[in-house]
């Protein structure tokens, strides 16, 4: 006797004749590969349903499709395969399919001066799309770095003029005395205020693009900025800090268009949203700037 067949409810009409955006799951763990390195992500996917008469998508065969992405190097060829996927398996039901995968990628960077170099960790997301209207990927990561207020530093160097005005009147100026004077807590009575920061850049990757450009980009934008936050340090690559935040100073303006000149010129995509934070040491509040190319179109 043969069993009986398996019944498939999500394959009955609906009672309702309606379409829907989006249908499918979310918080799927799945370890992939990028830059080389093993990353444990979680993912979404979804597709539309487009026939309202349909009670529901076959999910299990999202979530078995997302196996040809396991343990395997991600790439856009690869989320492009995946997504049509998706919609060969749902032909009749659903014109466009989706797919979130986020992570942290962990790169080794190199102290400014010692030899030193530690592990430091960028969170990233992935939205891939694909539709009748083609295929659409947006790259999505933050970074943390230095900024020390341009105003804050201008206040200092008055303090410190004024306390050399006062231990210094009417005196003459003496090498040796001043030397000791700057380097001590006396002379340098005050100092800028500097605060963690944070940016997040979303890119619009080219259809010609393949391999996933998040280090590329990393480096872009970190060199842009020059302050990236440090992982094993001596005390030789914290006086480089020092100077670099001097040499730097940046109000969360002079961040924002520093990394748009420096994503203007990247070759991997054709738009960009920035936003950067400065959560502030003098205030409780942020001070924050947002910037964008192309991204409307």
């Amino acid at each position: 006797m043969n069993a009986p067949a398996l019944p498939d409810i999500a394959a009955q009409a609906s009672s309702l004749e309606q379409t829907l955006d989006w249908v499918g799951m979310e918080g799927i763990a799945l370890p992939v590969l990028l830059a080389e390195q093993a990353i444990n992500t979680i993912v979404d996917a979804g597709v539309s349903l487009d026939d309202g008469n349909a009670r529901g998508i076959h999910m299990s065969r999202l979530f078995l499709g997302l196996h040809q992405l396991e343990q395997r190097p991600l790439t856009l060829s690869a989320l492009k395969h995946v997504l049509r996927d998706f919609l060969h398996s749902h032909a009749d039901l659903s014109e466009q399919a989706f797919i979130r995968l986020s992570g942290e990628a962990v790169f080794n960077r190199p102290a400014l001066i010692s030899a030193l170099s530690g592990w430091k960790s960028y969170p990233f997301t992935l939205r891939a799309s694909q539709s009748a209207k083609g295929f659409h990927v947006e790259l999505l990561f933050r970074l943390s770095y230095s900024s020390t207020c341009p105003c804050s530093a201008a206040l200092a160097r008055q303090l410190i003029q004024q306390q050399f005005t006062e231990d210094f009147h009417g005196q003459s100026l003496d090498h040796e005395r001043m030397l000791q004077w700057l380097g001590s807590s006396n002379g340098i009575v005050a100092t800028p205020h500097s605060q963690r920061s944070e940016a997040t850049l979303q890119v619009r990757l080219k259809d010609d693009v393949d391999e996933i450009p998040l280090l590329a980009l990393i480096d872009r934008a970190e060199k842009a900025l020059g302050t990236a936050v440090q992982t094993a340090v001596k005390r030789a690559d914290e006086q480089a800090f020092a100077l670099a935040n001097g040499q730097n100073l940046m109000f969360c303006e002079d961040a924002a268009r520093r990394l748009h000149q420096a994503l203007l010129a990247g070759p991997e995509y054709n738009a960009f949203k920035i936003k950067v934070v400065h959560a502030e040491s003098l205030h409780a509040h942020d001070a924050v700037a947002l910037s964008s190319h192309n991204w409307g179109r």
